[in-house]
């Protein structure tokens, strides 16, 4: 960055919490070294949702950029690993299934394994696509183990992300930011002062008659996006008609049993519900749609389906599916909730945040704040959003349920044309069309429209090329070269514990007030 009065010199980040000190620790280490001041300004009066605990594989790259220890960083936020997540009554009551973060089976001749299955299905194979797959049977089995180094083995086609307490994992990146020179500040905003021409925020005028100045402002400041929304009057792109549910509730309960390496989310009658698994507790929630049930109701389901005693009390959340209609307008940069939120089906809150702080770094403005780079990551974090939508959305879609109002509401739904496009593809003949960008990989795809009993119609036909007996051959041993390797993974609870990243497990005490 060239040294001159026309480089930022100033930061200020409104609001904690994950977004917050993500954010802060990101810039504070892509930007050591220059001539940079980054102020946070939070309250401890202003609660954070904290709720997002669960989270995607490129979570290991945003700690990996920081110099991060895994097992430091597990221990602090008492994490356990993540191979998937599991899904229960989607397609219909009884039916479950896993994402998993990685690959089925191995290809022949350039041919991608599920096609071959889609042939050996119409064959007469009666074994699951999921036998195939390393994470999902370590996953249900229980076992954890690090990726091998070679891509092309039954054991290195798959990723792993981390299920943690949010609010540890916010404390644990603030000692960061801050030994890297983030300065804290306490505070609640009264008003904020923008520039009578250019429309910029120009200071945050907090309680007790202070000031904070800067020259880039990132909006962390949750649903209320003080900056993005109250003061700079952006809009938002509500997205309640796709994805109407706009409540949830949570709570954490004590952990019974073994560590899962996954997630779960179980479809209810108007929603689902989470559970994540964390050393020391399990977290829960209900996200709903309140035109199918009352608060009341969702409170009631959820605490009827809790595997322990409640830590707290229920914690109540209001909210509208979409997004803000510019992620950076003028010198403000909205991340997290104040960008937008997508309800966390899939995890992919964190993840957004992520890729938010990413998209900062490599568009890092100067004074001038050209419209080009504002432009482009505006496009860029607007794709993100629409296609972790598309993909949200096809769970609810995808259902063949024949109780509850919210469940056929979704088979008669108008959808996206490219979620549209999408399912087109893939019915018409087995074909998972690929994105340049997008989160979610063919293999993710491939899991939901499967596990919800979408069988395309037909499948590649360069399958047909491949003789009978290899193909038999070739599944045999793939799936026995699947299940040889679960069977040498260590339970998920000693691999913890093997990297130093264990705790005494000890259940929260519920604090009061």
């Amino acid at each position: 960055m060239p040294q001159s009065s026309s480089h930022i010199e100033k930061i200020c980040i409104l609001g904690g919490g994950t977004a917050g000190w993500m954010t802060a620790a990101a810039l504070s280490h892509k930007l050591k070294g220059l001539p940079i001041r980054i102020e946070l300004v939070e309250s401890d009066e202003i609660g954070t949702v904290g709720v997002g605990e669960a989270t995607l594989p490129l979570i290991r790259k945003f700690n990996e950029a920081l110099n991060i220890d895994e097992a430091a960083f597990m221990k602090a936020t008492e994490a356990t690993f993540k191979l998937g997540i599991e899904f229960c009554n989607w397609g219909r009551i009884g039916d479950r299934y896993i994402h998993p973060f990685g690959d089925y089976g191995r290809p022949l001749n350039g041919i991608p394994f599920y096609q071959m299955w889609l042939r050996l299905r119409e064959l007469g194979e009666k074994h699951r696509l999921d036998e195939w797959s390393y994470p999902v049977i370590a996953a249900e089995m229980g076992r954890f183990r690090y990726p091998a180094s070679d891509y092309a083995s039954v054991t290195g086609s798959f990723g792993y992300a981390y299920q943690f307490d949010a609010s540890r994992y916010a404390a644990f990146l603030r000692q960061y930011a801050e030994a890297n020179g983030v300065i804290r500040t306490e505070g609640k905003v009264a008003a904020t002062s923008c520039h009578s021409e250019t429309g910029f925020v120009e200071a945050l005028n907090l309680d007790g008659d202070r000031t904070v100045t800067a020259d880039l402002f990132v909006d962390c400041s949750g649903f209320r996006g003080l900056l993005i929304e109250q003061a700079l009057k952006t809009g938002y792109d509500d997205w309640s008609h796709w994805l109407p549910c706009n409540r949830a509730i949570a709570v954490p309960c004590e952990s019974h049993g073994e560590l899962t390496p996954f997630t779960r989310a179980t479809a209810r009658d108007a929603g689902w519900q989470w559970r994540i698994p964390l050393q020391h507790r399990v977290g829960n929630g209900h996200v709903y749609c309140s035109s199918f049930i009352s608060d009341d109701e969702a409170t009631a389901q959820l605490m009827a389906n809790l595997e322990g005693p409640a830590l707290a009390s229920p914690k109540q959340l209001y909210f509208t599916t979409g997004r803000r209609r510019k992620f950076w307008n003028r010198n403000v940069i909205a991340i997290g909730l104040a960008a937008g939120f997508l309800e966390p089906l899939e995890s992919t809150s964190i993840h957004l945040i992520q890729e938010g702080i990413t998209e900062l770094i490599q568009l890092f403005p100067d004074k001038a704040f050209q419209a080009s780079d504002s432009d482009e990551y505006n496009a860029r974090m607007g794709l993100a959003f629409e296609r972790v939508r598309d993909f949200l959305l096809l769970h609810y879609v995808a259902n063949q349920r024949e109780d509850g109002a919210m469940w056929l509401h979704f088979q008669n739904l108008t959808l996206p044309e490219s979620l549209e496009e999408k399912i087109s593809a893939w019915m018409t003949r087995g074909h998972i069309i690929r994105y340049e960008f997008g989160t979610f990989l063919p293999p993710s795809w491939l899991a939901v429209l499967l596990g919800q009993n979408m069988i395309p119609r037909g499948y590649d036909p360069r399958v047909l090329a491949v003789p009978e007996a290899d193909l038999v051959a070739h599944a045999q041993s793939t799936r026995e070269s699947v299940l040889a390797a679960v069977r040498d993974t260590p339970q998920h609870d000693l691999f913890i514990r093997q990297i130093g990243a264990g705790t005494d497990r000890a259940p929260l005490v519920a604090k009061a007030g």
